[in-house]
């Protein structure tokens, strides 16, 4: 990685960095939890955090053999409860003081986007009414390969116009941070050691959180 080169855009992953809708997400799966006859907590709902739909439903089902089929019908019936939930996301949702240091960054002359795994990013961001913030919006619906494959953040940073080595991602998942790091991008951690401590700087949330020493440090 060149940590020399220098930083001309910021990636932020959306649930965790910029909201938090971990709640819609962990309600919106129990409640097909509970439908469907399946074991779920908030121990597993942990495992979830930065991954795809799917995928989640697959960490959900262990190793239950389930058909095609009744597992996209099952993923399609959860994201209609979370897009319920969704309904009552507004500006204030927006964690601590991020949206006046995206209003700095962009005034600064950098380059924002947001790098989720998310297909509901943009109605979130719409929701937020934050969108006009970024040059760029990275989701589900952009790539094949979702985090921990780094295409998610080299499709933001081409539509940035930047190189790899330009940009700095924010994530508070694992999988995002691998991401990051496979995409050889520069990665900011949000949250505890056990989970981002493979980032290059971490803090402990978003409050925390200072622009002027992550483009001093790296």
């Amino acid at each position: 990685m060149q940590k020399q080169t220098k930083i001309k855009g910021f990636i932020f992953d959306l649930d965790g960095v910029i909201t938090d809708t971990a709640e819609f997400h962990y309600k919106s799966w129990q409640k097909l939890a509970d439908e469907e006859d399946l074991f779920f907590n908030r121990e597993v709902n942990e495992k979830l955090r930065g991954v795809s739909r799917m995928e989640s439903l697959n960490i959900i089902l262990a190793d239950q053999d389930i058909p095609a089929a009744k597992k996209k019908e099952w993923t399609d019936r959860k994201n209609e409860y979370y897009q319920k939930y969704l309904t009552e996301i507004s500006k204030a949702d927006i964690l601590d003081n991020m949206e006046a240091k995206l209003e700095k960054l962009k005034a600064e002359g950098y380059k924002l986007a947001v790098g989720s795994s998310s297909r509901n990013a943009k109605k979130v961001l719409k929701q937020l009414k934050i969108t006009n913030l970024f040059d760029i919006i990275a989701d589900g619906n952009s790539v094949e390969r979702a985090k921990p494959a780094p295409d998610l953040f080299l499709y933001a940073a081409q539509g940035l116009g930047l190189k790899a080595a330009e940009c700095v991602v924010l994530e508070d998942a694992e999988s995002g941070v691998e991401a990051a790091l496979a995409a050889e991008m520069r990665v900011i951690g949000l949250g505890p050691e056990s989970r981002v401590g493979k980032a290059d700087l971490v803090y402990a949330n978003v409050s925390e959180i200072n622009f002027e020493e992550i483009i001093k440090k790296l």
